[in-house]
């Protein structure tokens, strides 16, 4: 008889909406978590860079399975660009590359932003994480090989300037979509205005219906090591970053039968539900739901939801 293998960790499911200090690493992170659950599968929603502070969405368990979700999700950013000053990163860490002493004014800054407003095509930071033949691009720039990065396709909603405390700092807010970079958006402005510029400081202030103001700190968690009711009461629920998802109800039956894999037959009315304020065209997927319970996401078809993707109960 085969050895059942001892698995490693509790299985705790749920996400927190994590406020990551500044000098810490997403990964830094994901294990600060991992350890103070017990948990036995941790993950995050998207990397924030280590010299950011925000939102860092921490999915635990069948959560998990939702990251792609949060990935997606639109993002909000406040940043400060440090003019006359350009690095090789675009931000705090790396070497100085160039110096000016223009300093635009905030009209042209504001004139400069309407044109990245919109889907745009960006040119990553050689300082990130993207793979370059199976390397990560900030490994290979710190081993002196030479690349370049190819433009991508990213979508920026809103770009505004909201502050100006002196001639040498502007105050930024984006909303952008996955993908997008604000180091690069930095990059490009100073270029476009005959500047030289890096970010300072940068801050995530949302990424989809996890905010700053509903964020816990590490501090807050580790106060809590002792307390395992306290810490499983910050756990928001595994669909809390599929809020936006059209969703089922089904029955404790049709739930166990979904787990299983199975389609069900959902009531007419449940149907009508899905269908209202929908068209042809929009996407089928459905979270089905067991009165608050997440039991799987999946598709509506033809009166029937087709488990894609369940969640362990």
């Amino acid at each position: 008889m085969a050895r059942q293998r001892k698995r490693k960790g509790e299985p705790v499911t749920g996400w927190i909406n994590l406020f990551k200090p500044v000098d810490m690493t997403s990964t830094q992170a994901v294990a600060i978590i991992k350890r103070l659950y017990n948990a036995e599968k941790v993950g995050h929603g998207g990397t924030l860079d280590p010299l950011a502070d925000g939102i860092l969405p921490i999915a635990l368990g069948q959560a998990t399975k939702t990251v792609q979700w949060a990935m997606d999700a639109h993002k909000e950013y406040v940043f400060t660009i440090r003019w006359g000053i350009s690095t090789a990163s675009q931000d705090a860490e790396a070497e100085i590359t160039a110096t000016s002493d223009v300093r635009p004014e905030r009209a042209a800054i504001e004139a400069a932003l309407t044109r990245y407003v919109g889907t745009i095509q960006q040119v990553p930071p050689k300082y990130s994480a993207i793979k370059v033949a199976g390397e990560r691009a900030y490994d290979l720039v710190r081993e002196g090989e030479a690349f370049e990065l190819e433009a991508r396709e990213v979508d920026v909603h809103a770009a505004n300037v909201i502050g100006m405390p002196d001639a040498d700092h502007t105050v930024i807010h984006v909303v952008s979509g996955k993908g997008f970079y604000v180091r690069a958006l930095a990059r490009d402005l100073a270029f476009d205005l005959g500047a030289e510029g890096h970010i300072s400081q940068l801050r995530r202030t949302r990424v989809g219906a996890f905010d700053a103001p509903s964020a816990v700190s590490i501090e807050a968690l580790e106060a809590l090591k002792e307390d395992k009711p306290g810490l499983m009461a910050i756990l928001k629920p595994l669909h809390a970053v599929l809020s936006g998802m059209p969703q089922v109800q089904v029955s404790p039956h049709d739930a166990a039968n979904i787990r299983q894999g199975r389609s069900v037959v959902l009531l007419p009315h449940v149907v009508e539900g899905w269908r209202a304020g929908r068209s042809e065209e929009d996407d089928r997927v459905a979270l089905a739901l067991a009165g608050d319970e997440a039991i799987a996401l999946g598709e509506v078809r033809a009166g029937q939801f087709e488990p894609v993707r369940v969640f362990a109960g």
